[in-house]
This record gives structure tokens, sequence and C-alpha cells, in this order.
């Protein structure tokens, strides 16, 4: 059965109460806890976490090659956290029959099963952990998730081979504190009495360096598939205040599972249907193009469509509200996309609309509806960039490619003579319908509060990665 039209599973309204409680990042924290501690009595154990906070408390891995800084800022996140800072040579502290083994020497089996039992203790379990360099490898990745470790958020630091050596070399240990380490570049004291006590650091040799590294190189790609899903790699390659703001924003964050229902509204010529493609593309969404739907059912024949293809036409009055090209009104478009948005592919994928809400009414329409937007995105791009984009593009009536005089012109004279211009694409028509929106855009924004602003002038890749960069944010 095309996925389209398989009949819908969970009610819109169940569906929203769902995501306004966060009911699956309830249910999903609570099973999780339920098999990983395994009570023997279930009941009173869920009424207890209900109870408590330890739902949220934070669960960190931050791994990276050696002198990548991992220390530094796991020292940091945990301060921030009030969570528990796990290394490895804390876990062998008090394990007296392991004394003599170092790292390297310790069977993954073993550093397993003492993590294991060192984050079921109270203060890992009321408080959280920021654990570093471990794992090591995707064995040991693989071990820690059937025995239950699971991270929440995993920050991989990466750097090039002459950076990490030239780190590794200039290390600098206080040695009252013996755990606090400096770097001449990176992060020397400001205070002048801690920086006239340094003392060099423990540093790996040439061989030992160049052996970790390459080892590192074999593992990385093993890891980053482990945890592919909670995991965010951040250039080591930058000063430490600029490592930490980047790993504190993306560990405050939550990972949902709820489908992403955008709305990307902006002026014409803002590039809403190409970065809808791109994030439909991206993450597998459904780009629903309100004009391009509407032109879609007025071409299939139905009552419906029939009725709508007459507004196209012009044979009937548009509604007051409507602006633009469109000319439906609006209670037969929100008729269109209640139905549009229903079908399980919107439901089970998300979905991603541009073209409408145009207007304050269309706006608080989609709100009262069923498939309230929960990211709403306002590409703000400057009349100049709009008119440039619009006004210098052209079709082949021929081969149906489109070009733009500076963007993508046409490759032959032959094509160029040929091209035509839309009439909604003249100078005076953009114009219009930019004052349009102008003159509507602080009600749609009044509707949308919390909505998004992402900077629409630059090219649509870096359009792109801001949006990107807002929809991994909570």
């Amino acid at each position: 059965m095309d996925e389209t039209v398989k009949p819908l599973r969970i009610p819109p309204q169940m569906r929203n109460y769902a995501e306004k409680h966060e009911l699956t990042h309830l249910a999903q924290g609570l099973v999780s806890n339920l098999l990983i501690d395994q009570p023997d009595d279930p009941i009173s154990y869920l009424i207890d976490l209900l109870q408590g906070s330890s739902l949220d408390t934070p669960r960190v891995m931050v791994l990276g090659p050696p002198a990548v800084g991992k220390y530094t800022l796991c020292k940091r996140l945990s301060a921030e956290l009030q969570a528990v800072h796990v290394t490895t040579e804390s876990l062998l502290q008090g394990q007296s029959e392991l004394s003599a083994l170092s790292e390297k020497d310790l069977p993954s089996e073993l550093l397993v099963r003492i993590l294991q039992q060192r984050l079921k203790e109270v203060d890992c379990l009321k408080k959280g952990w920021v654990l570093q360099g471990i794992p090591k490898t995707r064995l040991q990745a693989l071990n820690l998730q059937q025995v239950g470790v699971l991270p929440k958020h995993v920050v991989m630091l990466e750097a090039p081979d002459d950076v990490l050596q030239e780190r590794n070399q200039g290390r600098m240990v206080d040695p009252q504190t013996k755990a606090d380490t400096y770097h001449q570049i990176l992060n020397w004291p400001s205070d002048d009495t801690i920086a006239g006590r340094l003392q060099k650091g423990r540093s790996l040799s040439n061989e030992q360096l160049s052996e970790e590294l390459q080892h590192h190189s074999c593992e990385v790609s093993g890891l980053r598939s482990a945890y592919q899903h909670v995991l965010k790699v951040i250039s080591g390659d930058q000063s430490h205040a600029d490592i930490y703001q980047q790993a504190l924003a993306f560990v405050q964050t939550r990972h949902r599972s709820r489908p992403q229902r955008i709305v990307l509204l902006g002026p014409p010529g803002s590039g809403k249907s190409l970065q809808a493609q791109l994030l439909a593309e991206t993450y597998k969404m459904v780009d629903v193009s309100c004009g391009r739907l509407l032109r879609s059912i007025a071409a299939g024949g139905s009552a419906l469509g029939e009725d709508i293809q007459l507004y196209l036409d012009g044979g009937l009055p548009a509604d007051l509200g409507s602006i633009g090209s469109s000319t439906v009104p609006d209670s037969k478009v929100l008729q269109v996309l209640e139905e549009r948005l229903s079908q399980e592919d919107c439901s089970s994928r998300g979905w991603v609309l541009h073209g409408f809400p145009k207007n304050l009414l269309q706006a608080r329409s989609l709100q009262e509806s069923q498939h309230e937007p929960n990211r709403v995105f306002f590409l703000e791009a400057t009349d100049e960039v709009c008119l440039e984009r619009i006004t210098l593009q052209a079709t082949d009536p021929v081969s149906g490619q489109r070009f733009h005089a500076v963007s993508n012109p046409a490759p032959t004279s032959e094509f160029h003579s040929r091209l035509q211009t839309r009439p909604q694409d003249g100078t005076e028509e953009v114009l219009r319908r930019l004052r349009e929106y102008r003159e509507l855009s602080d009600a749609l924004k009044s509707v949308y509060p919390d909505a998004a602003h992402v900077d629409a002038d630059p090219q649509p890749r870096s359009v792109f990665e801001a949006l990107q960069s807002r929809l991994t944010t909570n």
C-alpha cells in the first residue's frame, strides 16, 4: 500500500498531547533506567524515579585522541553540570590488585565491569556522570551498551596530529593540585602565583604518542558508529573556552524522537522552497509546498480539485485576506492541508511546510488545527537580495531548465535566446509582493514569538547549515 494512503494509527490530538507533556521522553527514560538498574521492586523504583529528578541527570562521554583536551573539558563540564567526573585513574583507585597495571594492559572486560559498578554508586545515580576517554574501542563501546551504560551525549574531540604533538610537549602541571594541567598557548593561568609554581607535566614520548594516535585512528569510525545518534564532533584545534561553549550547548540539549513539524516563512526570494527541499532530503521529512499541493489537487479531477481550479484560473473571487499568487479561499486551503498533513507519511516522518501561512488569519487557523508546527523559522532576506534572485531567473521552454543570470547562466547563446521570464517575476510585481509580505510579517511574528530567525542573504548552503544548527538545539 502507498505510504501516503495508509490509515493513520495515532490521532493527531493524541500525538499533540504526548508531545506537549513529553511523554515519549518520559517513557524512554523510565524504561531505560528500569532495564539498566533492574530493581527488585520495579513499581516502587518507578515511583521514586518519577518523584525525583534523576531522569534528567547528565550522562556524558568525552572521547578523542591523547592531548586533545579531554581532561580540561570534562573537568569544566562536570563542575557546571554538578556531575561526577569519572576517569580510568579514578576507577583504579582503591583497586590494589590492579595498581600495577597500566591503562593499556587493563583487560576491556574488567574495565567495563569496574565502570559499571562505579556508575551504579549513589553519587553517579543522583548527580550523573561525565566519563573521560572511555571507551577507547568499538568493542568496549558495545560491551558498555550490553551492560546498560548508555550515554545521553557523546562529545568527540578531533585535532591534527601536529597540533597534538605540540600540546603533548607543552603540558604544565600544578604540583599542589597534581591534576590541573595548563598549556602556554591554550589555557595559561591568569594567577601569577599558580603560573610561577607550574612544572613540566608528564608527557608521552614521540613513539608512544604516534602509537596511540594510530590506534585511535583505527577505532574512531567504530566509535562514531556506535554513538552516532547521540554524537557531536568538535574541533579540538581551538581555544578551550570555545570548545567548552560548544560542548556545553550540546549536552544541555535533549534528544527528542518526535517528528518535526516545520514551517518556513519569509519574503519571496528568501529561498523557502530550496531550504525545504534540503531539509526534507536530509531528515527524511515530507516537503509540503502549499502552492504545489493546490495545483496537484486541482489536476486530480476531484470535486474539491475542480472547485480549486476555478480559483486558480481566476474564475472566482479570492478571499480578501489572500496575498500574492494565492487566490484560493483559506477554508479550502486548510481543508487540503488538513488532509495532506494527516496522512501517515507526514505523521510518522514529520513535514516541512512553506507557502502557508501568509497572513494573521491563516497563521491562527493553523495554530488552532490539529497540525500545529513545533518549529517555525523566519528566513530573513533583504529586498535587494530577493529582487536579484527572482528577477534575474528565467526558464527554457524547450528543456524546462531554469537559469539565473548571475548564479547559473545559460550555457550557450541558443539557450539564452529562448529563455522566458514569468510575468510574476518582473520587477514591479516582485516589489509589490515584497511590500505585501513586509506589511504582514509583524502579524505573523506575533503568532510565532518563539520562532527562530535565520539570515537568508548568504549562499543557500550557509543558510541550510544555520537551519541545521537551530534544529539540534532546544
